[in-house]
């Protein structure tokens, strides 16, 4: 269960929604709307007290408990050891003690087996992306936000993400994205920001109509036979 209470500051202007624990959130916008903010906000990263998670307010949790409940998987990997391999830095990923099997299970389930002991920074932007995605299955916390996970991947590894968040390898997920044919295909939930403001929240089905797509998107996509289509 995630909890936002009325929170302000220089981009996010009065942020309220709740969504229960049996529910993903897909977080669309433009550019600068808020985004990013936002989800530094939900895990903590930016300090607050409008937050609660699990009917507890995040500032009141400890940092084990804190890691426990919500991770945050940014838009690109930082490196700080620039000879850390892929499978040191899974390792690395676990809250608690390292699960071999499931390290294995994950290693193998993303096709990372013969990059496990290249370092990091070697890996292309694409590989890079599924470490963060591998990252995040070792963490395994309660709800994980992936911050434009899906950017610099091409079709085959987009698709094998689309089925790891629809499946229940993870907990609950937020999701942000530029992606509409991503978000629209997971059928979560969706919050629209436009200029640090809610604009929308609520169903998948009440977001993509046509009527709100030419409203959020100024007419340039449109849905037709369930299919969305940029009108160039």
């Amino acid at each position: 269960m995630l909890k936002v209470n009325n929170y302000n500051n220089f981009i996010l202007k009065n942020i309220s929604f709740f969504i229960k624990s049996n529910e993903n959130l897909v977080i669309l916008g433009e550019n600068g709307a808020g985004k990013s903010t936002l989800a530094k906000v939900i895990c903590g990263l930016i300090e607050n007290d409008s937050v609660e998670l699990y009917e507890k307010n995040l500032q009141d949790l400890s940092s084990q408990q804190r890691a426990n409940y919500i991770n945050y998987i940014p838009p690109k990997l930082s490196i700080f050891d620039e000879y850390i391999t892929l499978k040191e830095f899974l390792e690395l990923s676990s809250v608690k003690s390292v699960d071999v099997k499931r390290l294995k299970k994950v290693i193998s389930l993303l096709n990372l087996k013969r990059l496990e002991h290249r370092y990091c920074n070697d890996l292309s932007s694409g590989e890079k992306q599924l470490l963060l995605l591998a990252s995040s299955l070792m963490h395994n916390a309660k709800i994980t936000i992936f911050d434009e996970l899906t950017a610099n991947l091409d079709i085959n590894r987009l698709k094998e993400v689309f089925d790891i968040f629809k499946s229940t390898l993870l907990n609950q997920k937020i999701i942000i994205t530029h992606n509409l044919d991503l978000a629209y295909a997971l059928k979560f939930k969706i919050l629209f920001l436009k200029e640090g403001k809610i604009e929308f929240f609520g169903t998948n089905e009440e977001f993509f109509t046509n009527k709100n797509l030419n409203k959020f998107y100024d007419s340039s996509i449109s849905k037709i036979d369930n299919h969305l289509v940029v009108n160039l």
